[in-house]
């Protein structure tokens, strides 16, 4: 249990320091301001920094299917919530100075995960078919499209619309990546949720690049913050059988909406301030 705690948290650090290197690349390339640019994905893969940041982002991944042995869906996402956290103290590095407001939130991450993990009972054990895999696929699909239409949406809806998106690619990954029963090569090769982790780990990174390179880098993250951790925790407890120690369901309750909602407040840490990277 503890170990799978580990690893979320080491996600967590990967993931934040990555979207630190990743923001900086997206803000420095250009791309359709009217639309999202599949391209853009391509133009910023040239930028030794976002190619850096997509290696945290593997390790970040391999960390995470790992704390999904182990853990609830609603631990883990969580955890990764408070890569926000990381982020931000990352950015002290930058020139970033926090301010009370930064510090208590940081606080408060930890302490939510503190309780996460003191009430989380080990990773649901119930099955899922063919279908779900199938369905899930489909899901994927459904948010590309859903994205590309967003990205035409007026300025004030579009930033927005995609950051929750790309939440929600993200959110797909993790629950795709918690139904993968083994990771033998044949294995993989044949089952319909690793093709859905590749098709929606992509998905969100074009849709979050596009919502931080259009501004409005705090509202994004948070959506985006809130997509990847509300739908997958829900769907682990419907579907997947998440549960907590026996009458500590307020305890994780509690955790889960003290981390998401510090992590809410560090949103603007979602991408560091040109200015101040520049000084690094």
């Amino acid at each position: 249990m503890w170990w799978g705690l580990l690893c979320a948290l080491l996600a967590a650090c990967a993931y934040g320091i990555a979207s630190v290197m990743q923001a900086v690349a997206a803000q420095a390339t250009e791309g359709d301001g009217d639309r999202v640019d599949p391209r853009l994905l391509m133009r910023v893969l040239k930028q030794w920094k976002f190619l850096a940041g997509l290696g945290l982002d593997v390790l970040g991944f391999v960390a995470q299917l790992a704390a999904l042995q182990t853990l609830p869906l609603f631990v883990v996402q969580s955890a990764l919530a408070a890569s926000l956290a990381v982020t931000a103290v990352a950015a002290i590095k930058l020139g970033v100075r926090l301010g009370r407001r930064e510090w208590t939130a940081i606080v408060v991450v930890c302490l939510g995960l503190a309780l996460l993990g003191a009430s989380a009972e080990s990773e649901g054990t119930a099955t899922v078919g063919t279908a779900f895999h199938l369905g899930l696929g489909g899901t994927v699909v459904l948010l590309g499209l859903a994205g590309m239409l967003l990205g035409r949406a007026k300025e004030s809806v579009r930033t927005p619309a995609l950051g929750l998106i790309a939440g929600l690619c993200f959110g797909m990954v993790a629950v795709a990546g918690r139904i993968i029963p083994s990771v033998a090569p044949l294995d993989l090769l044949t089952d319909p949720a690793v093709y859905t982790v590749a098709v929606a780990g992509g998905l969100a990174m074009l849709f979050y690049a596009s919502a931080l390179q259009r501004g409005g880098v705090t509202t994004a993250t948070a959506m985006m913050v809130i997509g990847e951790t509300v739908l997958p925790s829900l769907i682990g407890v419907i579907v997947l059988g998440d549960r907590t120690r026996a009458g500590l369901a307020p305890v994780a309750i509690a955790g889960f909406v003290l981390a998401v909602a510090a992590a809410l407040a560090l949103a603007r840490f979602g991408e560091p301030a040109p200015e101040k990277v520049s000084a690094r």
